[in-house]
C-alpha cells in the first residue's frame, strides 16, 4: 500500500500545468529525433540537455522533460523503419523487417498504429516493472559497502558494451579513456592537481555535460559537414492509408505484445542488454513460437508488434538500475544519469528515502508521458512524416545552434564551448573507427566515485586488496562482471551477425 501512496504523490507533482506542459513537449520532441535516421534517443536526450538547463527548470521537471524526450524517441524510432526502410536507431532494427512490407502493401498506417500501440503495452509494462523491482532492488543496495561498490561500478563497465557488441576491446579502451577524463582535476584526497596541465579551467574537473553534448550531438554535425549529404533518404512520396488498424489485427497482436514486454523488461534490467537486444530477442522468439505458416518478414503485423513492444519495454527497464543502483542500464540512461548527478541528486539506494518527489514523479510522468505518445503518435502521423523530409542542411545547423547556446547558457564560459567541440571532434573519430561512445560517458561519470570506493575499502581493510572479494555479494558482482565481459566475445559477434543477416534476407525477400 506504500506504494501506491508514493504513487500517488507521485501524480500530485506530476499533474501540473507545467509539469504536463514539459511532458508533452518532451514526447512531440523526442518522437521527432527518433523518427529523424541516425539520431536515435541518445542523441535526442543529449541534445536537449542544454534546453532543460537553459529554463532554469529544477530537478523534478528536468527530469520529465528529458525522460519524455527517451520514451518519445523510443516511439518516433519505428516511423521512418515502417515507411522508409531506414532504422531510426539501432532498436527500431528489427521493425523494418515486417514494417516496411507492410508499408509496400499499401498498410503503413496500420502498421504505424499496431507499433504505436505495441509501444504503448511495452513502456505501460515496464513502468510498472519499475515500480515493483526498483524498491526491492533498493533493500539489496543497502548492503553495498565501498567494496560491492567498486565491484558494481566494474560490472557496469564490463558489461556496457552487452551482447551485441561485436568488439569488446573497443569498448574496453572506451571505458579507459573515460575513466582517464574523469582523473582530470584536483585529488580529493591530497588535494594535487592531475592532468591539468596548468590550467585552471581544469582543476574542477571536465564538465560531463559539456563531454555528452559534444560527444553525441556535435559529432553528429561533423559527420554530416563530412558527408554532406542534404534532402531526404528517400525522395518518393510517402502514403499512410488508413490509421487505425482493424480489431482483428489488434486481437490477433495483444499475446505478443504481452510476451515480448516481458522479455524486453528482462533485456532492459539486465546491464548492458539494452533495447537493441531487447527488440532482437522478442522478435526472434515470437518468430519461432508463432511463425508457423513462414509470414514473418513479408509483412506480418505481429513482426511489428514484437520489436516495438521490446524495445519499449527494455527502455523503461533500464530505468531500474539507474535509479535503484546509480547504475544506468543503457546508453540514453547514461545521459539521464549525468542529468540526475548536474541537479546534486546521487541515484542508488538513498535516492527514493532523500528525493522521493523527484524519483515518484518521474514515475507517475512516464504513465503520463506514455498516453499522450499514444493519442499523439496515430493522428500525428502525417506530420511526422514530413519531418521525414527535413533535410540535413537545415536540421544539423538547428543541432549546432542548440549545443552552443545551450552549453554557453549553463556555464557562461568561452572555455567550456573549446571543450565541447574538442568532444565532439573527438566523438566523430571515434566514431569513424566504430569505437562506442557510452563507455566514455560513463567513465567521465563514475570514475571519480569508483575511485573513492576503492580507496575507501582498501583504506578500511588496512590495505589488504582482497578486501574487494571479501563478501558472498563482492564475489557475484565480480562473477557476473567477468560473465558480462568474456560472453560477447563468445557468442557476441554470432548475435550481431543474425540480427543484420535477419534484416537483410528477409528484407529482401520482402522486395
Amino acid at each position: 500500500m506504500e506504494t501506491f501512496a508514493n504513487l500517488a504523490d507521485g501524480f500530485a507533482i506530476a499533474l501540473t500545468w507545467q509539469n504536463l506542459a514539459l511532458a508533452l513537449l518532451g514526447c512531440f520532441l523526442g518522437t521527432i529525433m527518433g523518427a529523424l535516421p541516425g539520431l536515435g534517443p541518445s542523441n535526442g536526450v543529449a541534445i536537449l540537455i542544454p534546453l532543460a538547463f537553459t529554463l532554469g527548470l529544477g530537478a523534478t521537471p528536468s527530469l520529465i522533460l528529458l525522460t519524455s524526450v527517451y520514451y518519445g524517441a523510443m516511439y518516433g524510432g519505428r516511423i521512418s523503419s515502417i515507411l522508409l526502410g531506414i532504422p531510426g536507431d539501432e532498436p527500431a532494427m528489427m521493425t523494418v523487417l515486417d514494417g516496411h512490407p507492410m508499408a509496400k502493401k499499401g498498410m503503413a498506417g496500420e502498421a504505424l498504429a499496431i507499433s504505436g500501440i505495441a509501444s504503448f503495452v511495452g513502456s505501460f509494462f515496464a513502468t510498472w516493472g519499475l515500480i515493483l523491482l526498483a524498491p526491492q532492488l533498493v533493500k539489496i543496495a543497502l548492503l553495498f559497502g565501498p567494496a560491492e561498490y567498486f565491484a558494481l561500478f566494474a560490472l557496469a563497465f564490463m558489461t556496457l558494451g552487452g551482447v551485441s557488441s561485436t568488439n569488446q576491446a573497443k569498448s574496453a579502451f572506451a571505458a579507459m579513456l573515460g575513466l582517464g577524463l574523469a582523473m582530470i582535476g584536483v585529488d580529493t584526497q591530497t588535494g594535487v592537481p592531475r592532468f591539468t596541465f596548468g590550467e585552471v579551467h581544469l582543476y574542477d574537473g571536465l564538465d560531463f555535460l559539456v563531454a555528452i553534448v559534444g560527444l553525441f550531438a556535435l559529432s553528429e554535425v561533423f559527420i554530416f559537414l563530412e558527408n554532406r549529404h542534404g534532402g531526404s533518404a528517400d525522395g518518393t512520396k510517402l502514403t499512410i492509408g488508413r490509421l487505425t488498424p482493424p480489431m482483428s489485427m489488434v486481437k490477433a497482436c495483444t499475446p505478443t505484445m504481452l510476451r515480448t514486454s516481458f522479455l524486453g523488461f528482462l533485456a532492459g534490467v539486465l546491464p548492458g542488454a539494452g533495447a537493441s537486444l531487447g527488440s532482437f530477442i522478442s522478435y526472434s522468439m515470437e518468430k519461432r513460437l508463432k511463425d508457423k505458416d513462414g509470414t514473418f518478414g513479408t509483412g506480418d503485423p505481429r513482426g511489428v508488434a514484437a520489436p516495438e513492444a521490446g524495445n519499449n519495454a527494455a527502455a523503461g527497464g533500464a530505468l531500474v538500475p539507474m535509479l535503484a543502483l546509480g547504475v544506468p542500464g543503457s546508453g540514453t540512461t547514461a545521459v539521464l544519469l549525468a542529468v540526475l548527478l548536474s541537479l546534486n541528486i546521487t541515484p542508488g539506494p538513498l535516492l527514493f528515502a532523500q528525493n522521493p518527489d523527484v524519483v515518484w514523479g518521474l514515475i507517475a510522468a512516464l504513465f503520463i508521458a506514455n498516453f499522450m505518445l499514444l493519442a499523439m503518435n496515430i493522428p500525428m502521423v502525417g506530420l511526422f512524416t514530413r519531418v521525414l523530409m527535413i533535410p540535413s542542411r537545415i536540421l544539423m545547423p538547428i543541432v549546432a545552434m542548440v549545443s552552443f547556446v545551450g552549453i554557453y547558457g549553463i556555464s557562461g564560459s568561452s572555455f567550456d564551448l573549446m571543450v565541447m567541440i574538442g568532444f565532439g571532434v573527438m566523438g566523430w573519430v571515434l566514431r569513424k573507427f566504430d569505437v562506442p561512445l557510452v563507455p566514455i560517458i560513463l567513465g567521465t561519470l563514475l570514475g571519480n566515485t569508483m575511485e573513492n570506493n576503492l580507496r575507501r575499502a582498501i583504506t578500511i581493510d588496512n590495505g589488504d586488496w582482497f578486501t574487494l572479494i571479501d563478501s558472498p555479494l563482492a564475489i557475484a558482482l565480480w562473477a557476473i562482471a567477468i560473465l558480462g565481459f568474456v560472453l560477447p566475445l563468445l557468442v557476441g559477434a554470432r548475435v550481431k551477425a543474425k540480427m543484420h543477416a535477419r534484416r537483410d534476407e528477409e528484407g529482401s525477400i520482402s522486395d
